[in-house]
């Protein structure tokens, strides 16, 4: 049933911070290192000790809770397009800036962890090359090299809390520093570490109403400026002012901006028309329901989740058969995010009450919440539009001999 040398392999170590260089590291050589519970039969299941069905119960819920990252047909865009732009900048022999890419997407479709693994496949591949050593390190010396830095910006952020984040990345001390000192250590650090790829998470948290705006574009555009591919995340990118108001074309879908207006205190006028020009802008979306190519991507989807179900009843077409295609996709918009979420409290309420099955009765006993999601932050437009849906109560059997049954301390206080 489990690992012989070790039944609790399943339980989880140390946090991974993926925003530290140290944390990022060990994320790269252990994201695939889980393994999932082995699939056993009803019959399997009853074979085994009281004890062995609670660590397989229990080994079931981390599956469940740890559903790998699927690739869809727009994650796979995404990624392509951010390997392009970091191997276009990494292998290029220009001093001049390299083209960055930003990153557009409502909460919960994936956008961190498609990067992060595009990411983390670069990385792998570009130390290889250099013998995981820093290629531009002084002579005598093996500087710490870290091809790729990860930060996310801390809500309600400001110019000087996200060059400090960078810095937390590499470890650097900032004490007492003004906002030229954290430029200019942010630009030293990527140099230094041999950075290639620089991504900053959560990038419309920072607010460009603020009198801090300017401030932001500057910050930016020197960044621009360094040897590095920087890699923009957020949500509503092309409505938030760091490539000006934007707004999407019905026809061609894609994104049009209004002419440059004069900012006031600080103008530039080109400012914002530099930033177009050097970044690419990518969507990631959730899945569509309209078009038959389109459904068959939402079924395939769903297909290669019933792969990774460890339920003790045949989970082929549990996800994929009948209309139950078009009722995950109603009660999730096609987000995956939402789907993931779904389908980990259903799997944990078909053990509890030992149906073993996801089905739209089980699925409709509850809805998923923002509660389910703490790490998106609701003030910067972060939380995914969950589809209303009320809650059904669970069927109670018919007949029998109720005149015992506790209908609870309300119906007491009506009496």
């Amino acid at each position: 049933m489990t690992s012989k040398k070790n039944p609790l392999s399943f339980l989880p170590g140390p946090a991974v911070d993926r925003t530290t260089c140290e944390g990022w590291n060990r994320w790269c050589e252990t994201r695939d290192a889980f393994a999932p519970a082995p699939i056993l039969t009803a019959e399997e299941y009853g074979r085994l000790t009281k004890r062995q069905n609670r660590i397989h119960d229990l080994h079931r819920l981390a599956t469940h809770s740890s559903l790998p990252i699927q690739a869809t047909p727009m994650s796979e865009r995404v990624a392509h397009a951010v390997l392009a732009r970091v191997e276009d900048g990494a292998y290029s022999h220009k001093a001049g800036t390299r083209g960055g890419i930003m990153v557009n997407g409502d909460g919960a479709q994936g956008k961190t962890e498609t990067i992060c693994e595009a990411l983390a496949v670069f990385q792998k591949e570009w130390l290889a090359l250099h013998n995981y050593a820093n290629p531009d390190a002084m002579p005598g010396t093996r500087d710490l090299v870290a091809p790729v830095a990860y930060v996310r910006c801390p809500v309600k952020a400001t110019p000087i809390s996200t060059c400090q984040r960078i810095l937390d990345f590499y470890g650097e001390d900032y004490k007492g520093m003004r906002l030229e000192d954290l430029v200019r250590t942010v630009k030293t650090a990527v140099v230094e570490h041999a950075t290639k790829a620089l991504v900053i998470d959560d990038i419309t948290r920072l607010k460009l109403h603020r009198e801090a705006d300017q401030d932001v574009l500057d910050l930016i555009r020197e960044m621009m400026s360094m040897p590095v591919t920087l890699i923009l995340v957020g949500v509503g990118i092309p409505t938030s002012g760091l490539l000006r108001e934007g707004r999407r074309d019905p026809k061609t879908q894609e994104w049009v901006y209004e002419p440059v207006k004069d900012r006031g205190r600080s103008p530039n006028d080109h400012a914002a028309s530099q930033h177009e020009r050097r970044f690419q802008l990518v969507d990631l979306g959730p899945f569509r329901y309209v078009t038959p190519a389109e459904i068959q991507a939402w079924v395939a989807h769903l297909r290669r989740l019933e792969g990774e179900l460890r339920l003790l009843t045949n989970t082929a077409g549990m996800l994929t058969v009948g209309d139950m295609p078009e009722y995950l996709w109603k009660r999730t918009k096609g987000v995956v995010g939402i789907l993931e979420k779904l389908i980990q409290h259903g799997c944990r309420r078909a053990i509890a009450d030992k149906s073993e099955r996801l089905t739209k009765e089980l699925l409709n006993q509850f809805t998923v919440t923002p509660e389910d999601m703490p790490d998106l932050d609701a003030a910067s437009g972060e939380q995914p539009d969950i589809p209303l849906h009320e809650p059904t109560q669970k069927k109670k059997p018919k007949g029998g001999n109720t005149v015992f049954d506790d209908d609870g301390p309300a119906a007491a206080d009506a009496g």
